[in-house]
């Protein structure tokens, strides 16, 4: 894994080129020589986080005041058409 650094200009320039590069490892961002900010792959973030990923479902439970709510969504009623190609 290899750590790249970007100045803050050049960020700000090629954003897609640091994407790229934080894929293969971290990315340092300066700001005036310094780091000052670090771009992570997702997979990276939750590796050091030590937090995995959120399900759909598991962002959806996590909503307040949302337990108790009926959904009962109304039957649509398709029908199908052959089509006439000639």
């Amino acid at each position: 894994m290899t750590v790249q650094t970007y100045s803050s200009r050049d960020f700000t320039r090629d954003l897609g080129a640091a994407k790229r590069a934080a894929a293969h490892g971290p990315v340092l961002i300066t700001d005036r020589g310094r780091p000052a900010y670090a771009l992570l792959s997702i997979e990276d973030y939750y590796a050091l986080s030590g937090a995995r990923q959120s399900s759909l479902l598991d962002v959806m439970d996590a909503i307040p005041g949302g337990m108790g709510i009926e959904f009962d969504p109304p039957t649509a009623h398709i029908a199908l058409l052959v089509a006439d190609l000639i």
